[in-house]
């Protein structure tokens, strides 16, 4: 959705070469090029954080202010060790959904899941449905 230095809320130091740029919503990061020209492109952005997860939401509005786009991912982190001494934060979960509206009306959904130590089996799928997914 963002690029990896504002995951999660986190921002890169104001003067930072490319900030404002870095902090920007890529909206077509998931999109195949033979959709662009099927989606409405947004104009502007909301981007809302959970602050007690690791987890956010970003809403693109297009030039009438109505929802064109919606991005969130979710990461849920456990705390493990490999010998019960060191303990670190590890993502046992993650799931991140993309998704454009339609010149006529549809959504295209993008969906994303991975499970822990299943890198290889993460589950990816692009459908159609009638509504803004929530």
């Amino acid at each position: 959705m963002t690029n990896a230095q504002c995951l999660y809320g986190h921002r890169p130091t104001p003067g930072w070469p490319g900030f404002a740029r870095a902090c920007r919503p890529s909206w077509r990061d998931d999109l195949c090029p033979t959709w662009i020209d099927l989606v409405v492109p947004p104009c502007s952005f909301r981007v809302f954080r959970d602050h007690e997860v690791a987890a956010r939401r970003v809403v693109g509005h297009d030039g009438n202010d109505i929802p064109c786009f919606q991005a969130y991912d979710y990461r849920r982190l456990d705390l493990r060790s490999d010998d019960d001494e060191e303990y670190y934060l590890a993502v046992s979960y993650s799931e991140s959904v993309s998704a454009w509206r339609l010149r006529d009306g549809r959504w295209l959904v993008h969906r994303r899941v991975e499970l822990l130590g299943d890198e290889d089996a993460a589950t990816s799928a692009l459908s159609i449905d009638e509504r803004m997914p929530r």
